[in-house]
């Protein structure tokens, strides 16, 4: 059990570095409010890091 604990805690701070080396700070802000939506089931807070993080990602597109 405690390995698969932390495989899971490497697996989130890998992804974390990831976004935030990919999209800066803001990236990080909206992953942020996306996982503390989803936590506490605010769909407001979860679909503010939800849309935070789709403009992020279609910036170069539009």
């Amino acid at each position: 059990m405690p390995v698969l604990a932390l495989l899971s805690a490497l697996f989130v701070v890998g992804f974390e570095q990831l976004v935030q080396w990919r999209f800066g700070a803001a990236g990080l802000v909206g992953l942020l409010l996306l996982s503390v939506g989803v936590k506490a089931k605010s769909p407001a807070v979860s679909s503010a890091g939800a849309v935070l993080l789709a403009v992020l990602l279609a910036g170069p597109a539009l």
